[in-house]
């Protein structure tokens, strides 16, 4: 029987980024799994307090937006653990077993320049060097070596999709500020 911690509701800030999952209980103290979406997840590490929302899909233990306070995050092994004031024991840690993990962006790393969190390229439209427009950024995927940017775009009414490895050899430039990235690329490539 799983205990639902007593969490305060809150609303998700304007600025939130999901950043991974409550995969399980870890231990019988309250600790739990979290699988991070980032091998660095310095944003969770961070972040005195998660958004959590719950799953899309399963049994739901709460609703809407409840901020979890977090009074220790680290990894052990090859995964991330925490720990919550609020969680007291294995059967809370379990009712929050799929929730999923929010942090407001003020907690993310600043990037280098020429370095980019896959978030902020999300809905950038891409031009090649002539002013052809070639899609919008709707995912990302890493092929191990590189990122590569996959573009949505419409051929006669027909969603298509257009993949552009993310390197310098490809990529001129990356303007958020006026969400636009040119690329040396043709559109029949």
């Amino acid at each position: 029987m799983s205990h639902m911690p007593l969490l305060q509701a809150a609303s998700l800030p304007a600025d939130a980024i999901e950043v991974g999952r409550i995969a399980d209980a870890w231990g019988i103290k309250g600790w739990f799994k979290v699988h991070a979406f980032s091998s660095a997840p310095d944003a969770l590490f961070a972040a005195k307090n998660w958004f959590l929302l719950p799953s899309e899909k399963g049994a739901k233990q709460f609703t809407g937006t409840v901020i979890l306070p977090v009074k220790q995050a680290r990894f052990h092994s090859d995964t991330v653990v925490a720990t919550s004031p609020e969680v007291a024991d294995r059967n809370a840690a379990e009712a929050l077993r799929g929730a999923r993990i929010f942090v407001a962006r003020e907690h993310f790393p600043k990037t280098d320049d020429g370095e980019f969190y896959w978030v902020d390229l999300l809905g950038l439209s891409v031009v090649n060097r002539e002013g052809v427009a070639l899609g919008v950024v709707t995912d990302l995927m890493s092929t191990g070596p590189q990122t590569v940017l996959v573009l949505g775009y419409e051929v006669e009414g027909k969603e298509q999709e257009r993949l552009i490895p993310f390197v310098d050899a490809y990529v001129d430039s990356v303007d958020l500020a006026t969400k636009l990235i040119v690329a040396d690329w043709q559109p029949d490539y």
